[in-house]
């Protein structure tokens, strides 16, 4: 009798230890929030070679779209307006305007775009505590550890992006965003399409590694 209470004795205890290394486990390994399905955030952003560009990210997955009005360094302001059904115009406004049309094979990011990624701990960076995740070697994901927010990403390639601020719902008028007449234009090209397509980050570089990201 003895012995049988013993060993009911011992079966519960390797019950509750085996529970509770998996609630320590789950508990360890937090998964990075996915973003909100509208939302604009501020964006302060470091470029390979030193320079940097301020870019204003309006996300909308309910409607399709993902717009980043970017504000090169003592140059041009850039219009980078992505759709979910692969096409995206990147233009500049005014006399000198100028327009590339690009049709990609994957539509916006998703709002979880980031499941599956590498869990790397906890780091400091642009003074918050943050969450760490990589995923395929292309993106590092910094989310505030208290309130969840994205602080910073970073792309292979060394482009490194803060964010300023983010507000959760907001969402940009189409009429904002209208690609102008000679966006339709098949004569009309960038002045520099490859400065263009880098500098569109979230539109190139997202959509040129979707696939394998996902």
């Amino acid at each position: 009798m003895k012995f049988e209470r013993l060993g009911y004795t011992v079966f519960v205890i390797l019950q509750l230890v085996t529970r509770s290394t998996q609630w320590e486990s789950n508990e360890s390994t937090p998964s990075p929030t996915p973003w909100p399905e509208q939302f604009h955030a501020l964006l302060s952003m470091s470029m390979p070679g030193g320079r940097h560009q301020v870019t204003n990210l309006w996300y909308d997955w309910p409607n399709g779209k993902n717009i980043n009005i970017i504000q090169k360094q003592l140059g041009e302001l850039l219009y980078d307006v992505e759709w979910n059904n692969g096409t995206s115009f990147y233009y500049t406004l005014g006399a000198d305007g100028t327009c590339k049309t690009t049709s990609f094979e994957v539509g916006i990011p998703r709002p979880n775009f980031l499941d599956g990624a590498n869990y790397l701990g906890t780091v400091s960076t642009d003074g918050f505590l943050c969450n760490l995740w990589e995923k395929v070697d292309f993106i590092w994901y910094y989310e505030d550890v208290t309130t969840k927010l994205p602080v910073r990403w970073d792309f292979y390639d060394g482009i490194s992006t803060h964010v300023i601020t983010f507000d959760v719902g907001a969402v940009l008028e189409d009429s904002k965003i209208q690609a102008p007449v000679y966006c339709f234009n098949q004569d009309t090209q960038t002045k520099n399409v490859e400065d263009t397509l880098h500098t569109a980050y979230s539109g190139g570089l997202f959509r040129f590694n979707l696939k394998k990201a996902m």
